[in-house]
């Protein structure tokens, strides 16, 4: 009770950014498993927001001692029991753009602007489980 009590403190403090906003409508909507859903989005965000994080970035690359982070975040999905897309938990194709409509319309802290159309790549890699590099 403890350590949940402390998470919620943590989420009340701060706003939720894009990777939960992604995967917040397809778990909650769809009953997708919560720690599953982040694992297969997790790689794409990044990967969309590279371009206007670069110090993040650099940062990452030194955290996890790699010259490229967006693809070793995509290949530590390659461990054995971890889903590789949103389709993987059955998430069908007519319930892909669904995330996307929630993101633009409630608020939420982004490093890059992004239109509708811009955020639609994102959950349409991760549902296809494809690398996604370079947004």
């Amino acid at each position: 009770m403890y350590g949940a009590r402390l998470c919620g403190t943590c989420l009340g403090a701060t706003t939720m950014g894009l990777h939960h906003k992604l995967c917040h409508v397809p778990g909650g909507t769809f009953d997708l498993p919560h720690a599953e859903t982040h694992a297969v989005v997790l790689p794409h965000v990044p990967a969309f927001n590279a371009p206007a994080v670069p110090e993040a970035l650099a940062a990452l690359r030194r955290a996890l001692d790699v010259p490229d982070p967006e693809r070793e975040l995509h290949e530590l999905g390659e461990q054995p029991g971890i889903p590789r897309s949103l389709a993987d938990l059955d998430l069908t194709t007519a319930d892909i753009d669904r995330p996307v409509k929630f993101a633009v319309t409630a608020p939420y802290g982004n490093p890059r602007e992004a239109s509708a159309d811009d955020l639609r790549a994102v959950p349409h890699a991760a549902w296809a489980g494809e690398p996604r590099y370079g947004g």
